[in-house]
């Protein structure tokens, strides 16, 4: 039995490419963020979902509920999608974290590094297998929707690859993107990667 996983990342924010935002609150999308999801939920109307499984963010959970309306569900809240705990990372520009060594270390060691005070990719990965095997148990040949963050999806793309975290850059995720991931008692399969409307 194959569980269809089309992994949506949230739309775009004001906040992108400037902020490292995490797990913020009141982080929501920018009109453009509100237009992506609109089109996103006309993308994937035709693909009979049973599910559609958001990180509890703002950003995540206003992506999700569209596509859920179009489905004719409503959207689940999942704590195991939500994005890294960035700890004291968070809320920092990017141009400010540039030259903290810790930083370096983290964009070129994800299989070692962690945050300050917050969670390695490591244990993103963990809860997002076990979140696999949930989801597999409750969707045996059905098709869901997880809505959630790019290093998120990058961590689930990785590891159906057997790549190792440190090559989590060759990978791109991008604002409202759809990736699709296959996933049974064989294994998993990405069926590919960072589908865009543009």
């Amino acid at each position: 039995m194959t569980t269809t996983v089309f992994l949506v990342r949230h739309g775009s924010h004001d906040r992108l490419g400037h902020v490292l935002c995490g797990r913020m609150d009141g982080v929501s999308l920018s009109d453009g963020g509100r237009k992506e999801s609109a089109a996103l939920a006309i993308r994937l109307r035709g693909v009979d979902l049973t599910a559609v499984y958001a990180s509890p963010l703002a950003r995540t959970m206003e992506t999700a509920t569209p596509i859920a309306k179009a489905a004719g569900l409503a959207p689940r809240s999942d704590e195991d999608l939500l994005e890294i705990d960035f700890g004291e990372w968070t809320g920092e520009r990017f141009d400010a974290l540039r030259d903290d060594p810790a930083w370096l270390v983290w964009n070129t060691s994800r299989s070692l590094a962690r945050p300050p005070g917050g969670e390695s990719m490591i244990e993103v990965q963990a809860r997002l297998k076990r979140w696999l095997d949930r989801v597999r148990a409750r969707h045996p040949d059905q098709r869901i929707a997880a809505v959630t963050h790019s290093d998120v999806i990058k961590a689930l793309a990785a590891h159906a690859l057997g790549f190792s975290l440190d090559q989590h850059g060759r990978l791109e995720v991008s604002p409202a993107s759809v990736s699709i991931l296959a996933a049974g008692d064989w294994g998993l399969k990405l069926m590919s990667l960072n589908e865009t409307l543009t």
